[in-house]
């Protein structure tokens, strides 16, 4: 991609992340020395996309082991220590599941190592995590554009953000539109702004504009008129958490767009990486939903939009419902109704 743009990056014993809170106005990195740090800079979403938060956190366990190690802690004060660290960390955001599920990948490493070697292994899983994001960017931007082979002028529909600074690669629903963008595919990329933090005009349009990808910023509301005049061929998007049953919370917004997607006839399609799946839960009703700040809707960096004292409704998720879905697109290929024999199926071939 010819955006300079990165997420994050692991510098010196320190992770790097990119203050998204402040694009497109500003390019500023933080600098994290201690796992506390991380946690906090996923809660205000100055790192965020769920691959990327998911990297994130192996990398604030690291910065925890190191920090625990820096005060001569061993043994089961340096176990408590960590696994309290872990806690903190996976309670930052309720809804991503590639963050607890990072967190736990790395738990369990640290307790079946031994204490002389935990730092370099932990370290080694955390980059092996990196590098494997961007390998899984790559699988699904194939598979996703493999969709649409011998098809042109293709007119897309997407939200929020899902391109490298969600991920460590290329990205998840951005990496299948970036794909087919390089095969000459694509009329036209229409982006939500995605209220109430904008990260679709931000980010999204931040990234379509850095790699020369026709498009156009459209409000959450116009995007009923679009699917209605505009001919729209698919809407393609991320998840941050999906059910064994093919239910899909991402950012607020994403389940209306399944509705009028359905309406229009227009196909809709998921697209997110293993880390994504949560196996454990058999529908998006068991898919917390994380409540956010009032404020973020009542004003935008400062200038208030709203009376200051008005009560605001404020979920940052919703979930799209599995009949809505055409395709979940994944990087061992794309999972189609009956999505609960698709899922188990997806599920064993990991285990292979």
């Amino acid at each position: 991609m010819s955006s300079s743009l990165y997420s994050l990056r692991w510098e010196a014993g320190e992770l790097v992340l990119l203050d998204q809170t402040k694009l497109p106005g500003s390019i500023t990195y933080i600098r994290c020395s201690t796992c506390e740090q991380v946690a906090a800079a996923i809660k205000v979403l100055a790192v965020r996309g769920a691959p990327a938060i998911g990297v994130a956190a192996a990398y604030g366990m690291v910065l925890a082991l190191q920090e625990g190690l820096s005060r001569n802690l061993t043994g089961k004060e340096l176990a408590d220590f960590f696994d309290e660290e872990g806690r903190k960390l996976d309670a930052a955001r309720p809804t991503a599941v590639n963050l607890s599920w990072a967190v736990k990948v790395m738990t369990d490493l640290f307790h079946h190592t031994d204490e002389k070697s935990v730092l370099s292994v932990l370290t080694e899983k955390a980059m092996a995590m990196e590098e494997e994001d961007k390998r899984l960017c790559d699988g699904m931007a194939d598979n996703g554009a493999h969709l649409f082979e011998e098809r042109k002028h293709l007119r897309i529909l997407t939200h929020c953000n899902t391109g490298a600074l969600a991920t460590c690669g290329i990205g998840t629903a951005f990496g299948v539109i970036y794909r087919l963008h390089e095969r000459g595919q694509i009329d036209c990329v229409y982006a939500d702004e995605t209220r109430p933090l904008l990260q679709g005009a931000r980010l999204t349009g931040t990234e379509l504009m850095a790699n020369h990808i026709p498009c156009r910023l459209i409000s959450d509301n116009m995007a009923a008129y679009v699917m209605a005049h505009e001919h729209i061929d698919a809407v393609i998007v991320g998840a941050d958490r999906i059910a064994s049953n093919g239910d899909s919370a991402n950012k607020i917004g994403t389940y209306g767009l399944s509705i009028l997607a359905a309406y229009h006839h227009i196909p809709f399609y998921i697209v997110a990486p293993f880390s994504t799946f949560d196996f454990s839960i058999s529908s998006g009703k068991e898919i917390k939903i994380e409540e956010r700040d009032p404020e973020e809707v009542r004003s935008f960096h400062g200038v208030y939009d709203a009376p200051k004292d008005i009560p605001v409704l404020n979920p940052a998720f919703d979930v799209a419902p599995h009949e809505l879905i055409t395709g979940i697109i994944t990087e061992k290929g794309v999972l189609t109704p009956p999505y609960d024999a698709a899922i188990k199926k997806y599920e064993r071939s990991l285990q292979l």
